[in-house]
């Protein structure tokens, strides 16, 4: 079946040069509200590195194809293709690219419990989100979106192992030197690829311009993805400000303000969960269903199953933060995390 694309300016826009031998390529997605992944490709003497691969579908290497000739390379010149986390929309094609011309692969090693584990199960449905439901008291949603996720055959061969799994460091290229900075929250092994000579800082899901990105999606989780993720936004800011490179929406802008912004962002999350908990002993469920949500403020009942699951899994992780700060305490009722203000928590404006 054809994919069903939705592109939109920053997402159709072709190539686009960031510096003289950088470049932007969006890359469609199938059936997604991201609407495109962007690929950049860095001209490396008669090699090309990519940043991040996208999603392995007919569409999305054609239009990597167009973009590689319209810089006058082609898919054999792809040496190295740096990937940011293991989220389909940014590995699988970065495997098939291997398989296809032999480059090589690079993924952080905070990825690796995932992919091992993902190999155990055997199945694209993300277990570890769908306990997280169980827990915050959303059974039956869990198995909405267990059956909807859970029709399609799972295809182990992209999802195979990189060939370099990643430490903290410095990847030195013929004309590129990339620092490796781990920045777990969004999954446990995002990395971001910050090239310091040029303040450029390819930011993954990690810092996105006009949305937040869901926090712990995927198969295995360290248990603290916002509190690690929050961790990570302060030290991107412990580095030198450079040129926002994310991998949806448009490049540009200053990597530090957007990422005080997401911080603020999460501070206001905090504030409006604990008051949408109220003086009420209630589960992460609860909580959710009684929020609003994206930049639409659109109402829990309106989301699909999928963006529901996502919305009461972050639910969860901000009231864990709230917890962990000593705001709320929470007690384990047959298996389902309820939450309760600590005592002498007041409301937002009595702090």
């Amino acid at each position: 079946m054809k994919a069903k694309l939705d592109r939109g300016p920053w997402a159709s826009s072709g190539v686009e040069a960031i510096r003289p031998d950088v470049h932007r390529i969006p890359l469609p997605l199938p059936d997604d509200g991201l609407r495109a992944v962007n690929v950049y490709v860095l001209e490396d003497g008669d090699d090309v590195i990519l940043i991040d691969g996208g999603w392995a579908i007919p569409e999305s290497r054609q239009a990597l194809e167009t973009g590689l000739a319209a810089l006058g390379h082609d898919l054999g010149d792809v040496s190295h293709i740096l990937v940011t986390h293991v989220h389909r929309d940014h590995y699988t094609q970065a495997v098939e690219l291997r398989r296809l011309v032999g480059s090589r692969v690079y993924l952080g090693a905070g990825e690796r419990p995932g992919l091992e584990m993902l190999d155990e199960v055997r199945t694209d449905v993300p277990v570890t989100s769908l306990d997280t439901l169980r827990r915050a008291g959303a059974d039956e949603l869990a198995e909405r979106v267990r059956r909807d996720m859970g029709c399609d055959e799972f295809d182990a061969s992209i999802w195979e192992a990189p060939d370099h799994w990643l430490a903290p460091g410095v990847i030195q290229f013929e004309r590129h030197a990339l620092r490796v900075v781990p920045t777990p929250g969004h999954t446990r092994g995002h990395v971001v690829y910050l090239d310091e000579s040029r303040g450029l800082l390819y930011s993954g899901d990690h810092v996105l311009p006009h949305i937040t990105p869901s926090i712990g999606f995927e198969l295995t989780t360290s248990g603290r993805p916002l509190a690690e993720y929050l961790d990570s936004l302060h030290l991107v800011t412990t580095f030198a400000d450079a040129e926002l490179l994310p991998a949806h929406g448009p490049a540009g802008g200053s990597a530090h303000a957007r990422a005080a912004e997401l911080l603020a962002h999460h501070d206001t999350r905090l504030d409006d969960t604990i008051d949408a908990l109220g003086r009420r002993t209630s589960d992460a469920f609860a909580v959710a269903r009684d929020l609003l949500w994206t930049r639409r403020e659109v109402p829990f009942a309106e989301l699909n199953a999928f963006n529901q699951m996502l919305a009461v899994n972050e639910t969860a992780a901000h009231l864990d933060v709230l917890v962990e700060r000593g705001r709320l305490a929470f007690e384990l009722v047959a298996g389902v995390k309820r939450y309760v203000r600590a005592d002498g928590d007041g409301s937002r404006d009595a702090r």
